[in-house]
């Protein structure tokens, strides 16, 4: 996120795990404020959910992170806690740390697999394989790490979302290493892990080798796919495209869109030189024509801080929002879309019904319906007014 710490100084650290800043104002359409979509409550006495999903067609279940270290089942007709599927045990969690991302192994119905993102007592980045047991409950024992990066000086910018892409590769988004600025310059070194979106071998921690190779395989490190990010909360696939919410120091968030097939496979998104759209440091002359601008930006205007990155709706339930992507700012609490095409953002809409304090993450069922997070213990559900 920005600079601060996620769930205390969010809007100095959720500001912080979640804070950014860019270039021009995130202009909106022409067209009113949409009402035609508001949030149906679910569940309201979770601790800290950061993340929700559920394994790919699963139609019942909906799995929920808590920052401290827990995932819990709910049903996902009435929200109710069906069981909780893995305590996790030796992390750090508060700030900007803690149990941050979970993914479902694309063949996870056949082989029981799932994965894990989350921040170990001594801070350290640390990605980890599990295995279920029955369908509510996960094996403590079967834990595999297949990564850890050392994260030692400052707590925040840990990045947290884990996918797994169209190619079958594990996807994982890492914070630049933290405090202000990106002081070690993380985040444009390729040798280094850190402000970057990793490709990774689900099954061995290597980098894989699905379709295509990972760019940096000479000169940098094996698992990068993508650098020059700040804090990307919140990334994900819509088809071969990739999204990523990347949080900005103090002036701008920012929305990354990249096209597949190989979406994202090289590309610089411009951190520590640009925040957004706009000279970070050095404070001119930043972009020799290699940067990836952002997609969409806004500005820390009327109290934003720190973006949310969404999904593209491709759910059955609300048809006219099909190929919508959703965002968020933490502290304005606003919930805004676009559609892209061709390389634009089009039909940019805010929609003040979906509007919630402290949103911490959205989330996607096996269905495709989307769902809305807030540090305050609530899940919602998006569903037509």
């Amino acid at each position: 996120m920005r600079k601060a710490i996620w769930w205390t100084s969010l809007c100095l650290c959720f500001s912080s795990l979640l804070a950014a800043c860019g270039g021009q104002g995130d202009t909106q359409s022409n067209s009113p404020a949409s009402t035609s979509l508001k949030l149906q409550t679910l569940a309201s006495n979770l601790n800290s959910p950061v993340f929700l999903t559920a394994p790919p067609g699963n139609t019942n279940r909906l799995f929920v992170l808590e920052q401290g270290g827990t995932i819990k089942v709910l049903d996902r007709a009435n929200g109710n806690v069906l069981s909780t599927f893995l305590t996790l045990t030796g992390i750090t969690s508060g700030g900007e740390q803690g149990l941050l991302g979970l993914a479902f192994d694309p063949h996870y119905t056949t082989n029981g697999r799932f994965y894990v993102h989350y921040t170990d007592v001594n801070g350290a980045i640390t990605i980890v394989r599990f295995l279920v047991t029955n369908a509510d409950i996960a094996d403590p024992a079967s834990q595999v790490v297949l990564v850890s990066i050392p994260h030692p000086t400052f707590a925040n910018h840990n990045g947290g979302m884990l996918a797994f892409g169209p190619d079958g590769c594990l996807y994982a988004a890492v914070g630049d290493g933290g405090s202000s600025g990106d002081p070690n310059n993380n985040a444009q070194n390729l040798a280094s892990r850190l402000g970057k979106l990793l490709r990774i071998d689900p099954t061995t921690g290597a980098a894989c080798t699905n379709g295509t190779l990972n760019p940096f395989l000479s000169g940098g490190d094996q698992l990068v796919w993508g650098f020059g990010l700040r804090n990307p909360w919140r990334f994900s696939f819509d088809g071969d495209d990739l999204y990523i919410g990347d949080v900005g120091q103090d002036a701008r968030e920012e929305i990354n869109v990249s096209a597949g097939p190989n979406a994202g496979r090289g590309l610089n998104y411009g951190w520590r030189l640009m925040e957004g759209s706009v000279c970070f440091n050095p404070t001119t002359n930043c972009n020799g024509g290699t940067l990836t601008l952002p997609t969409v930006e806004y500005t820390h205007d009327n109290g934003a801080c720190s973006v949310t990155g969404g999904y593209v709706y491709r759910g059955q339930a609300i048809p006219a929002a099909q190929g919508t992507y959703f965002y968020a700012d933490f502290c304005a609490g606003f919930v805004r879309s676009f559609r892209f095409n061709n390389g634009s953002a089009l039909e940019r809409t805010e929609w003040p019904l979906l509007a919630a304090p402290s949103i911490t993450s959205f989330g996607q069922d096996g269905v495709g319906e989307l769902y809305i997070l807030t540090k305050g213990g609530n899940v919602f559900r998006i569903v037509s007014n």
